[in-house]
């Protein structure tokens, strides 16, 4: 076998799909006997549907929910997604374990189940490869990818450091049958949900252990100051601003991704959408690390490149949080009258719609680095698009537009200038 990947989320799940793509041996498994039933996030962002129309799946997500051209960054400021730079000019109303389901099912058609029921307890590495021990057997394996979240024992066991700050504050998630009109007063955070609304709640006191539905009683009461009636709980949670990011994503032929290379508050709601940039940034070059076409240090490029995305996805995510404290409303409300100014910046910030990655060549052509826009191009006389020639996975050089050399995912390798062409051909394509 030659890659293993632990975890069966959304950066599991798109970094497997993305070595089955490219024709590399894969297995995919997870600890939970089966899939966790319940909605942790219920958006897509501008940029992961960029990502998605890139292997020509978008249109199936698209097919699930509801879009909305607007997005909020603090209580009572709303960003408008339709004045940003991408095909998408929106977010999807999608719940996660169906982005999830979706994935897998993308992942079956390519050949690679994912194993429930199968745990990942130890492993060793050594130059060659990785011996692994999942359950009661073992594997040797020549990469381990960790994306088993943000308690991820591949990121422990490989001795990886993960600082960041420990939690100040504390909330409850409650997804209950109830009213979504006796509790949309805007004394509390609450979402409606085909058959159920969920309710979020400041927790007053860091507590452990699972969470008791009278204890959420208790805390929407005192928070309303009356009484609601509520139903059956579907789902009860904690959760924390805590952040951590690790310090390396790749140790040797040990990799992390999504959740397991990073944490943050759930401000913004943008867990899902790093874990998929996360994944298609990192799948392409570990194929071909592993087919022996990377040209040299092309796998610490993943590093390299989403390290400070992740740096800066985090800083956002606890500015939010900590904007959104009453004791700070009057640094909210100054924020949100420069956000009115800036909208469209925080937009593509938040939805990662402006990422760019350091192109490596001389040249300061906008495009360098950012995604390739969704042209039309004409190839052998039939008519297609920039998103099209991507799907297969591989890296495309376009003799339009002056030139443009394309990598797998999407981001711009090269623009225009023949002298640099050789350079980018060497980072990105190897021989």
């Amino acid at each position: 076998m030659t890659v293993l990947v632990t975890g069966a989320g959304p950066a599991g799940l798109m970094v497997a799909a993305e070595l089955a793509l490219a024709g590399v041996e894969v297995a995919v498994v997870d600890a939970a006997p089966r899939r966790f039933p319940h909605p942790r996030g219920f958006t897509l962002s501008a940029r992961s549907l960029e990502l998605l129309d890139r292997r020509g799946l978008a249109d199936r997500f698209l097919a699930e929910g509801p879009v909305v051209p607007y997005g909020m960054f603090l209580p009572g400021m709303a960003l408008d997604f339709s004045a940003m730079d991408t095909d998408h000019p929106y977010a999807l109303g999608i719940a996660q374990n169906r982005v999830e389901e979706l994935l897998e099912e993308w992942l079956a058609e390519l050949g690679v189940r994912v194993r429930w029921g199968r745990e990942v307890v130890d492993f060793a590495q050594d130059a060659d490869g990785v011996d692994v021990v999942v359950g009661e057997e073992r594997w040797r394996v020549s990469y381990l990818v960790g994306c088993d979240g943000s308690r991820s024992t591949v990121r422990k066991r490989a001795g990886i450091g993960f600082p960041g700050v420990d939690a100040t504050s504390y909330g409850l998630v409650a997804d209950v049958e109830a009213d979504f009109d006796a509790l949309a007063t805007g004394e509390v955070f609450v979402l409606p949900r085909p058959g159920y609304v969920r309710i979020v709640l400041d927790e007053p006191e860091p507590r452990t252990g699972p969470v008791e539905f009278g204890y959420v009683r208790e805390l929407l009461t005192a928070r309303l100051g009356r009484e609601v009636p509520l139903g059956r709980p579907l789902w009860l949670s904690r959760f924390s601003d805590a952040a951590r990011q690790a310090e390396s994503y790749v140790r040797g032929r040990v990799i992390l991704a999504g959740d397991s290379a990073h944490v943050h508050p759930p401000a913004g709601a943008v867990g899902v959408n790093v874990a998929l940039a996360d994944a298609m940034n990192l799948g392409w070059k570990l194929a071909a690390t592993v087919s022996g076409r990377a040209p040299s240090g092309l796998l610490q490029t993943y590093h390299d490149e989403r390290h400070p995305v992740g740096a800066r996805v985090v800083r956002t995510a606890r500015a939010q949080s900590l904007l959104g404290r009453e004791e700070l409303s009057p640094v909210r409300d100054l924020v949100a009258e420069l956000g009115a100014a800036a909208g469209t910046h925080l937009a593509e910030l938040v939805t990662g719609v402006d990422t760019r990655y350091d192109p490596r060549i001389p040249g300061d052509h906008p495009l360098l680095g950012r995604l390739a826009p969704n042209l039309a191009v004409e190839v052998g006389g039939r008519s297609t698009t920039v998103a099209e020639l991507l799907r297969p996975g591989r890296p495309v050089l376009l003799d339009e537009f002056g030139g443009m050399l394309v990598r797998p995912d999407g981001h711009v390798a090269w623009v225009a200038d023949p002298e640099t062409l050789p350079v980018a051909l060497r980072t990105w394509t190897g021989p």
